[in-house]
Formats: C-alpha cells, sequence, structure tokens
C-alpha cells in the first residue's frame, strides 16, 4: 500500500491547483494507484463532510472560493451600465461575491436573471471583484416558484401556491437557507427529479407567514415575477428631474382643467375641462395628460426600468409603480395648483357630439382642483361639497353638456356596452378585509371614460396622418368556436344571439338588452366577455372591435402605461417638439415592444386577479361551514364553478359533492347530466351551496352544492358508475408494482 497524503497535503495541493483539482487529478499528484484510491476517497469525503473542500461536479475546491469554470446568475447593471453576476452555488460562509461580467462586442447581450457558463479570473489586486469571461450562455433562468415550506418524515418539500400546480417540490439538504415549517418561500429549480418524479428545488428567499393580511399581494408579486426595486440609477435620475419651466410650451395655465379620479387614485395624469363653442353651438373639450416625456427620456435608467415593468400593477394594499415615486406621485401628478408639464388635445365637437376637429399641443397646465368621481357626482346631483361648489357652474356643468353630446356619438357608434361591477377589497388597518364591495358607476365615469377614448382616438389618428410609426391598442373579432358556444349559452337561458352573419358590438349589445333585468344578467355579461379576445399593443393596425372603432391608440395615463409614453414620443417627434421624442432605434423594434408591454399587462392583471381571490378565500375562512347562494358559472370535468351571491368569489364545487349519482359531462353545451334522475346541471342555474373550504394562499375555496334551482340533490346510495370496477383497480396495483 502506497503512502496516502494527509488531509493538510490535500488542501494544500487543492489551493494551488484548483483547475485541476478532480478525484483522479489528487491521485495522479500522490501517485495513489489501484486499490489505494478506496481509501484516498474516503478522505476526500470526509473533507467533503467537514466543510474543508466543496464539490462543483467533478472537481474538488475549497468553500469560499471560486471554481475556474462556474454557472453564474447574471444581476442588474450597476449605474455605469457594467454587468455583475454571482454563483449559482456558493459554500462559503461569506455572502457570495460579486463577478464582474467581460462581455465582447460579438457576443449576445446578457441581461438580468440570465444564467452563463463562465470562466473565473481572481483580480491580482487584493480585494479587487473576480471577472467572469462568456463561455455560453444556458438559459434565460430556472423556473421559480413561491410556496409552503414543510418539512415532512420523506425529507423537505415545498407546496406551490398557485392553484395550477398540484406537484410538490423536494428541497435537498443545504438548500434550505433555514427556512422553518410552514414559512412562505422563494425557490427555483435546482438538480433533476428523484425516483418518485419530484424535481428539486433551491431556496433562494425566505417571506415569512403567508397568513400575515399583507402577505396576500406579496405572494403575487413573487409568483408573477413583478420587478419592484428600482435600479440605482433610475432613482438617481427621479431624484435629480427638477419641474419644467414654461420656455417653448403653449401656457395652458388659464384653462378651467381639473382632475376626476377615485377616491383612493394613487396618481392623476389626465385632466378634463370643457367650453362652449360659440361658432358651432356645440362643444371645445380639453384633454390634458402629463408629460411623462419630458422627465423619461429614451436610452435612460428610467426608461429601462419602465419598459421591464410595462405598466403599474394596483393591489389592494400597494401598487407596484411604472416609475418611481418621485415622478409618479409628484411631478408627473397633475396635483392642484401646480403647474405641471402636459401634452393636451384641444377637441372640437358639434351639437351631436361628433368629433369635427382637433389639434395637440405642448404645455404648461394648472389643474384648478382634484376631485373624486364621487364629488364630482353629487355636485351635479345637487348636492356639492365645499370642493366642488365653486366650480359648479364653471367647470362641471360644461363638462356634462359635452357629455351629453358625447353620449349621442357614442349611441350611434354602438360599442360594446358591458356591465360587469368592478369588485372592490376594503381593509382594514391591520390587512384583513373588512367588506367587500362594488364600485359605483356614475356618469362622472363615463364621462372621463368618454373623454380619454376620444383622446386616444385623436393620438391615433394625428400620428398616422404624421406617417409616424406607433403603437395602437386593438381588439380583433370574436373567434367563431368561442362565438358558437357564446350562442349555445344564450339558448339555453332562453335568449337569442343571431346566427350565420358577421358579428358586430350591436348584435351582442341586444343580447345584453334581452338578459338586462333578469337574474341571470351578470352570467351573460361574463359569458360575452369570455367570447371576446383579449385586447393587446401592436404596430400594426387591425381596429378596435370592442369600441367600434377604426384606429385606436392608448395616449392618457403615461405615468402607469409604457405604451402611453411610447405614443407620447411619437406625438414628440411627429410635431418637432424638442429632443425628447420617439428615437429612430425605438421605431424599429415597436413590434418587440408591443408584443413585450401585452406580457407585461397579463401578467399585471393575472397578479391582481390571484391576489382578489387569495383575499376573498381569507374573507371567507372563517364562514366555512355557511351556506349561501350563487350561481352556476362555470362547468369541467373536476366539478361546477359557483360565484358566490355578495362577494362574487367563485368556487369548485368537485364532481364528488354533486350526490349519489354518476353525471355525463358535455364539453360542447357545458352541461352535467344525471345517469339516475336525468337532472341537467347548466350555465345560469341558480344553486345554494355550503362553504366547505378555503385555502388563503391559493386563493381557493371549496364548495358542497345542497340545491340546484331549488332542487335538493340526490344523497342515496352512490351510483355504480361512480364506483371503479375491481378489475380495473387490480390491473392498476398491478402496474404500480411493475
Amino acid at each position: 500500500m502506497s503512502d496516502l497524503p494527509t488531509k493538510d497535503q490535500i488542501l494544500a495541493w487543492i489551493r494551488e491547483n484548483p483547475a485541476e483539482a478532480s478525484k483522479r487529478e489528487v491521485a495522479r499528484a500522490f501517485g495513489v494507484k489501484g486499490a489505494d484510491r478506496i481509501p484516498l476517497k474516503r478522505l476526500l469525503r470526509e473533507l467533503e463532510t467537514d466543510g474543508h473542500i466543496a464539490r462543483d461536479r467533478k472537481r474538488l475546491r475549497e468553500p469560499g472560493t471560486l471554481p475556474p469554470v462556474s454557472v453564474l446568475r447574471v444581476s442588474e447593471p450597476d449605474s455605469q451600465g457594467d454587468l455583475w453576476a454571482e454563483p449559482v452555488e456558493w459554500t462559503g460562509e461569506d455572502p457570495a461575491p460579486r463577478i464582474s461580467v467581460q462581455t465582447r462586442p460579438h457576443e449576445p447581450a446578457l441581461g438580468a436573471g440570465d444564467r452563463i457558463l463562465a470562466r473565473i479570473a481572481a483580480s491580482e489586486h487584493p480585494g479587487a471583484p473576480a471577472t467572469a469571461r462568456l463561455i455560453r450562455r444556458i438559459g434565460t433562468g430556472p423556473r421559480r416558484l413561491t410556496g409552503i415550506f414543510r418539512t415532512t418524515q420523506a425529507g423537505a418539500r415545498i407546496q406551490p401556491i398557485d392553484r395550477r400546480s398540484n406537484r410538490e417540490w423536494r428541497v435537498p439538504p443545504g438548500a434550505t437557507a433555514g427556512a422553518e415549517d410552514g414559512e412562505l418561500v422563494e425557490a427555483e429549480q435546482a438538480g433533476p427529479r428523484d425516483r418518485l418524479g419530484l424535481p428539486a428545488a433551491r431556496i433562494t428567499a425566505r417571506l415569512g407567514d403567508p397568513s400575515a393580511p399583507r402577505a396576500v399581494s406579496l405572494i403575487a408579486i413573487h409568483t408573477h415575477d413583478l420587478p419592484t426595486d428600482f435600479p440605482s440609477q433610475a432613482l438617481a435620475e427621479a431624484a435629480a428631474a427638477r419641474p419644467a419651466s414654461l420656455d417653448t410650451r403653449e401656457d395652458l395655465r388659464a384653462l378651467p382643467l381639473i382632475t376626476i379620479d377615485p377616491a383612493d387614485a394613487r396618481d392623476h395624469d389626465d385632466a378634463v375641462c370643457a367650453l362652449p363653442d360659440p361658432e358651432s353651438g356645440g362643444h371645445i373639450l380639453w384633454v390634458a395628460i402629463a408629460d411623462v416625456a419630458h422627465y423619461v427620456r429614451p436610452g435612460s435608467a428610467l426608461d429601462a426600468a419602465a419598459r421591464d415593468r410595462g405598466n403599474s400593477t394596483y393591489f389592494p394594499d400597494r401598487v407596484v409603480p411604472m416609475l418611481p415615486e418621485a415622478l409618479s406621485a409628484d411631478l408627473c401628478s397633475l396635483h392642484a395648483g401646480a403647474d405641471r408639464p402636459c401634452l393636451a388635445v384641444e377637441i372640437r365637437l358639434a351639437p351631436d357630439g361628433t368629433k369635427t376637429g382637433h389639434r395637440f399641443t405642448r404645455g404648461l397646465m394648472r389643474s384648478a382642483a382634484s376631485l373624486s368621481y364621487t364629488q364630482a357626482q353629487t355636485a351635479i346631483d345637487g348636492t356639492p361639497d365645499a370642493a366642488a361648489a365653486p366650480l359648479l357652474d364653471t367647470v362641471l356643468r360644461p363638462l356634462w353638456a359635452a357629455y351629453d353630446a358625447l353620449k349621442t356619438a357614442r349611441d350611434a357608434r354602438a360599442p360594446l356596452d358591458l356591465d360587469l361591477p368592478e369588485r372592490r377589497m376594503e381593509l382594514a388597518e391591520d390587512g384583513t378585509v373588512a367588506a367587500v364591495a362594488f364600485r359605483a358607476r356614475h356618469d362622472a365615469h363615463r364621462l372621463i371614460e368618454e373623454a380619454m377614448i376620444l383622446a386616444n382616438v385623436c393620438a391615433a389618428e394625428t400620428l398616422e396622418n404624421k406617417r409616424s410609426a406607433l403603437i395602437y391598442r386593438i381588439h380583433e373579432e370574436p373567434d367563431p368556436q368561442k362565438l358558437e358556444a357564446l350562442r349555445q349559452t344564450a339558448e339555453a337561458a332562453g335568449l337569442r344571439l343571431a346566427k350565420g352573419q358577421v358579428i358586430t358590438p350591436a348584435q351582442l349589445n341586444a343580447l345584453l338588452a334581452q338578459a338586462a333585468d333578469r337574474d341571470d344578467a351578470d352570467l351573460i355579461n361574463l359569458a360575452v366577455l369570455r367570447s371576446m379576445p383579449q385586447a393587446v399593443y401592436s404596430a400594426q393596425n387591425v381596429a378596435h372591435f370592442g369600441l367600434g372603432l377604426r384606429a385606436y391608440a392608448h395616449f392618457t395615463s403615461p405615468i402607469r402605461r409604457y405604451a402611453d409614453l411610447i405614443v407620447h414620443r411619437a406625438l414628440i417627434a411627429a410635431h418637432g417638439w424638442g429632443a425628447d421624442g420617439l428615437t429612430p432605434a425605438e421605431m424599429a423594434v415597436l413590434d418587440a415592444t408591443a408584443d413585450w408591454i401585452s406580457q407585461t399587462e397579463r401578467r399585471s392583471m393575472q397578479a391582481e386577479r390571484d391576489t382578489v381571490d387569495r383575499y376573498l378565500a381569507a374573507f371567507l375562512a372563517d364562514r366555512v361551514g355557511s351556506t349561501l347562494s350563487g350561481r352556476i358559472t362555470g362547468i369541467a370535468r373536476a366539478g361546477v364553478f359557483v360565484r358566490l351571491d355578495g362577494s362574487g368569489a367563485d368556487g369548485l364545487a368537485p364532481m364528488s359533492s354533486l350526490g349519489a349519482e354518476y353525471f355525463h359531462y358535455d364539453r360542447q353545451s357545458q352541461t352535467l347530466m344525471g345517469d339516475r334522475s336525468g337532472r341537467r346541471i347548466a350555465l345560469g342555474q341558480s344553486a345554494t351551496v355550503k362553504i366547505a373550504g378555503t385555502d388563503a394562499a391559493t386563493g381557493g375555496v371549496t364548495l358542497e352544492i345542497l340545491d340546484i334551482d331549488g332542487e335538493t340533490l340526490d344523497r342515496g346510495t352512490p351510483s355504480r358508475r361512480t364506483r371503479r370496477p375491481k378489475s380495473s383497480a387490480r390491473k392498476g396495483k398491478r402496474r404500480r408494482r411493475n
């Protein structure tokens, strides 16, 4: 037996030869051959167990040191635009080192979250960071998940909070980041599946108690990867911004512009006023929008951060803004009495509301007041408060006169007229849900909505006339198959939707009118909405079906939508108003920008929807066992979906809760048919249900249906069709054993 090296000798050799440190090279260096390699492996294993060496695939190294070739995760660029990264796997006790990523012109552009295989070189200067040279990019990051950490007899597990994922993830030893049982954690995929088929995950962040009220929106933020922190350079640019001066702008401060927003609005980016037009007997409507482009310049860190977000995301307890607060809540917000830069459009309306002309200008405005929808509406209804009373005759009544004309033009256009009330979570001081209400819609809401739609139309028309590139807001016609499903839903409810012709919003409005005073009106409105494709952004125009408009572009909310900022820049460039307009580089990638902000919009919508579901599940948690009424809004193989009256929460009644008989599922007609009773369960039927359980972490509500349309379900002896044949069960067991 040859002499084995001591542990100190092995460690010294690994320290001096980091690029060659594999078990084979260690054996070769010390002349260990044949059977003597077995005790050498034992020594290496002991060194690893004791924490003296770490293993990267086949290489050995000292803990707290970087291997010569490693997988890195790229971070956000710093204020100088330099890229940094950190090792994906790190075994040192100190924080993982930051590594400077050196790129060459011909290499692919790297972004935050990318994973790269890189060659690491230590700096020759003590204290200076190591550098990395790209070998290849190996992905844009592993799959990430948010879930509840559990310790089980089989090992550590993560239960995903996403209801669409029912598979647990295993957490290998050493990858728990100190998480405790029941904690909300963020993790990423790590390594292959185990023998049970469970994917492995490494915990990257501990998020605390999942039942805490403020954790609800936090779960959505992490689940949907919403960016929450602004790069330091973007914050520095926002902090350095200063109020705009009049300079070459048109002075609009004498106009009686006011903002009308929800009472809890977090930003004010649009103002309106109306004046009588003595020439035509119609109206002159002004819409002024915050000039965000003045502060967020193309190519700046602020611009990169805004594009990354795409839009602001609103939750009941917080907002994830597109712009830093210094801009969104201050310099870009049209506060009453403050001079603010704006892009404004002057619109001339005939007495019947038809637009006869418009012009855009870059100006400086001063809002006369900031009213809520309720303040404006109650003033018009005859009971103005102290803030609205001085504006009643000079501002509000002229606005309502212009709105009356706009309504006439709107009726002639006949856009889709859905009536879907907006749910609102009322939170207590501790963050729990105090009540669930629905936002009332007044003429004040519709006035602002019509003014904004008209301003958006003017923006699209102006840019088209100037042959400028722009991003449109488009809405395509419904898919024929979805229309057929809507038609069947309508017929099942005893309503009629014309068949065999090109569909128009007016025909859908006729269906909605038939259902207007019925108990199932909400269901029909929801069914019409589900038949519609989602509106998206596009650099190519295909019109807006729902609004009945040939050309439409978002212009009125640049504080919270990147699409509007692009349209502002296009207007600035088209009119020659300054060097902060749309650049040729931006024009060249408008298709990609439109696709990206359509994705970020869907991301935000899903995050907001998931948050509402979780709040509703938490709100209903202390009502488990209670009996409530609702209406069937969906049918699937898994069971029946019921929307509860009052809260508007959606719950699932599993197929097993529908009674003793077997139900046949007809996907085309969206119905269930009982094999014993012939009972038909269909969309729109009323139901009495018992809340069987809730899960605030996932937003799930489980129901048990007690009766449908007043008739109780059969609770007798289970139908034989619901039982699994014994022979089939035995075959299943044999297959599992094999």
